[in-house]
């Protein structure tokens, strides 16, 4: 029966509507080949990594004792003239004796005695601060305070210059002044008496307000060593202005202060109603109680502890373009906001109210856009390891890049802000996971920087599968671990300038609900306040970043793990070689491994996997690692077991799952899908025209599948598609069935030819072998993909 001319128009129509819905083979090589080439230039771009020296000038410590020496000191100060040698040698070991270690010595009596101010100013030599400690005799004090305030006005204009600067505070005793102590009821001082009770009322006519400003403004940590509980309106007053003054702090009182409740509060308080403050917790100044009490061998430890905590801290303000980190704002918990670059003041109105996640019009915008994201199928292909491959070169990482065209429905007004990124709830059209688009607010990181951090997050998830498997019948479900995965896109309306580096660019990446933690830095922060429940995971996590440098034989270390409970995002990969993830700002190469050497000490997960690396090995460069790592396919046959780790085959997910436990599909067979993904396959089925040869035809297809892989939907059915081992020239053409015009509509160059895209791949390669050659020129060598297709005439 012959089709009339109006039915072969709409069933052109129908091939021309549905070829136009993802890029062609050709089209999309090209984009890889361009991508490739535009990290090659960023890569050359890019300034070597300096930082030879940070580990040392970051970790160089200004340490200031300041004691309290009256009558009750004795012990104290004893304990002190007698640890004090040890403390240096600690400090200066836990920084592999390449820091700079000065100590000063503040030692404060009351208004009356003479003299009322004893002081020691900086100094390398341990010798001459135990003479100093030596002339220290525990006398006097009349009435119950003492003249805290002027000690602390002292220890303020010593001569502090290293980054790190640390007070450590010994006392027994409150300050004057009835604001900072409690003369009746609970933790009331025996005496009972204050010679000056009222603030501002003694002879300096100091207040302890200003005096925290400066501290703060001097970038100077506090830790008050608490012996008794006289001291605690002290500690909260103090707290509470150093908090006020400071970016981003962690202040903290112990529990057994009276004042421990509202201190928790008003830090609550102040975190969420600083929302357009910069900094994170883990970045900014630090102000504790530890508790001292009676065990004076104790202060040694004590001390060395608050010292590398502090220079932690000063590392992160060193090196990062600023962290949009804990706590700041709670809506950011979900999508781990950072700052990149730099700090954009720009406001954007955001909507707080929660997801509607069940009315599709909500989402009322949609955006085309090329996407970017890994193929991380979990592989042992002909034996070789993918953690292996990926650890060898950047080539095996590329190979791994796959691109599509997605069609996102987001939410027009985004419901976070951080510095430089705002963040709209999100879906694509096959699919109904929650997903999250971060856009830039202005300029902000370019495409290949982008694809650098989707490489690191792929990374992270090859060291989490190897991790996981190691672990398997060792607590496992307590300790598994997982990393979220980040598609990049350049929305299809972006200006083309004939460089993707100048087009907009967005990141899309899952939505992660629940209580955001920060578990370490890539600067040696380690976070010991969680509570019982993240006990687990923050011990995997801190045996994780162990496990990857040891993996890796000393060549990468991951760190800067943060999340919701195992699932975690945004981690920052050391790497050894300086070509490596150079466009990374939180890539510190070695001084990184330094950093997190010396803040750690190995758990018992560290113990389970028999890791043999230790901070006594940065000292030496003598390196001992674990030789065999057992695999997790059958080596006999090369196949997955059923404990084998995977990610599900979703490239939008990817949450790893046990072989075992995976849903399975015969329609998809070595696929692996979650609980989620999997009934997605079957709901996204729709019939398409197969364009191949022959009388027309439909077949069934699941848009949800190929969206879920990173590729175009097929135009062919199945048996046409086993008989296609090249790229056809209509697929150039955009499967119109014409030439001309309606060619460059649907991804041809020029027409319906094909030629178009031939010319613009080799004049791509040309430029990249000009390139090549002016690199040779300047002595920048650089490796050239090259990609090879077949055109049929």
């Amino acid at each position: 029966m012959q089709r009339t001319a109006e039915e072969e128009r709409a069933i052109a129509e129908r091939i021309k509507r549905e070829s136009a819905r993802g890029p062609s083979s050709a089209e999309v090589e090209l984009r890889l080949l361009q991508l490739k080439y535009d990290a090659l230039l960023a890569g050359a771009a890019a300034p070597a990594r300096s930082n030879a020296n940070l580990f040392k000038s970051v970790c160089s410590t200004d340490l200031l004792f300041l004691m309290d020496t009256t009558g009750s000191m004795g012990a104290y100060i004893e304990s002190a003239k007698k640890q004090v040698k040890s403390i240096m040698e600690d400090i200066t070991a836990a920084f592999f004796d390449e820091a700079t270690v000065r100590i000063a010595v503040v030692g404060y009596k009351d208004h009356k005695d003479k003299p009322n101010i004893q002081f020691l100013d900086f100094t390398p030599d341990v010798e001459k601060v135990r003479k100093f400690l030596d002339e220290f005799k525990a006398t006097g004090g009349d009435d119950e305070p003492e003249d805290v305030l002027g000690g602390i006005r002292q220890a303020l204009n010593a001569t502090w210059q290293q980054q790190t600067r640390c007070i450590i505070h010994i006392a027994d005793a409150p300050p004057h002044g009835r604001n900072l102590h409690d003369v009746l009821g609970a933790g009331s001082i025996a005496a009972g008496r204050d010679d000056y009770i009222e603030p501002g009322s003694e002879p300096h006519k100091l207040s302890y307000e200003p005096l925290m400003k400066q501290m703060v403004g001097l970038n100077i940590n506090y830790a008050l060593l608490r012996i008794n509980k006289s001291t605690d309106r002290m500690a909260y007053r103090f707290l509470r202005a150093y908090a006020s003054n400071a970016n981003s702090p962690s202040c903290k009182l112990l529990r057994t202060n009276v004042y421990s409740d509202e201190a928790r509060r008003f830090i609550s308080d102040q975190l969420r109603g600083s929302s357009s403050r910069r900094g994170s917790r883990a970045s900014g100044l630090q102000l504790e109680e530890v508790q001292l009490g009676t065990t004076y061998n104790a202060l040694r430890h004590l001390v060395v502890k608050s010292v590398t905590s502090s220079a932690s801290r000063t590392a992160v303000r060193a090196t990062e373009g600023g962290g949009f980190g804990k706590g700041i704002d709670p809506a950011l918990e979900a999508i781990k906001e950072d700052e990149d670059d730099g700090w954009d003041d720009t406001y954007v109105d955001v909507d707080p109210c929660p997801p509607r996640w069940d009315r599709p019009e909500w989402l009322d915008d949609t955006l085309v856009a090329e996407a970017f994201s890994t193929d991380l199928a979990v592989g042992y292909v002909g034996g070789t390891r993918t953690l292996d491959d990926m650890m060898d070169s950047d080539d095996n990482m590329n190979s791994r890049i796959t691109t599509t065209e997605l069609t996102i429905h987001k939410r027009s007004v985004p419901f976070a802000q951080g510095a430089m990124r705002v963040a709209a709830y999100a879906r694509t059209a096959a699919c109904t996971n929650k997903l999250v688009v971060k856009t830039f607010k202005k300029g902000g990181k370019r495409l290949a920087h982008l694809v650098e951090d989707m490489w690191c997050q792929a990374l992270c998830k090859a060291f989490a599968l190897e991790f996981n498997a190691l672990l398997f019948g060792k607590d496992e479900a307590a300790h598994a671990l997982d990393f979220i995965m980040v598609t990049c896109l350049k929305p299809k309306s972006a200006v083309m300038t004939g460089n993707i580096l100048d087009a907009e660019c967005l990141t899309l990446e899952p939505y992660i609900e629940g209580e955001y933690v920060k578990y370490n830095s890539n600067s040696g922060y380690v976070n010991e306040d969680l509570d019982p429940s993240h006990e687990e995971i923050n011990n995997a996590a801190q045996a994780f970043s162990h496990f990857t440098f040891e993996r890796s034989k000393g060549r990468f270390l991951i760190s800067d793990l943060q999340g919701v409970g195992s699932l975690l995002t945004d981690p920052a990969i050391h790497a050894k070689d300086p070509q490596r993830f150079k466009l990374a700002d939180t890539n510190l190469g070695e001084a990184g491994f330094k950093f997190f050497f010396s803040t750690h000490t190995c758990n018992a997960v560290c113990e389970k996997l028999e890791l043999k690396s230790t901070a006594k090995m940065i000292m030496t460069g003598n390196y001992e690692f674990r030789e065999t790592w057992p695999g997790v396919v059958d080596v006999a046959s090369n196949t997955l077991t059923s404990l084998t780790p995977v990610c599900c085959s979703n490239k939008l997910c990817s949450r790893i799952v046990k072989v075992a436990t995976a849903n399975k599909m015969p329609e998809f067979p070595g696929y692996y899908w979650c609980d989620a993904c999997w009934p997605q396959l079957t709901e996204s089925k729709v019939r398409l025209m197969c364009v191949g040869s022959g009388a027309h035809h439909d077949f069934e297809v699941s848009k949800f599948f190929y969206e879920s892989q990173g590729q175009m939907l097929p135009r062919m059915c199945p048996g046409h598609r086993e008989d296609v081992d090249f790229v056809p020239k209509k697929m150039l053409a955009g499967w119109t069935g014409a030439e001309g015009e309606s060619g460059k509509e649907n991804g041809g160059a020029e027409g319906g030819s094909g030629k178009g895209f031939v010319k613009a791949i080799f004049g791509c390669m040309g430029l990249l072998e000009r390139g090549r050659r002016r690199r040779e020129r300047e002595k920048k060598v650089v490796t050239l993909p090259i990609v090879r297709i077949e055109i049929e005439d």
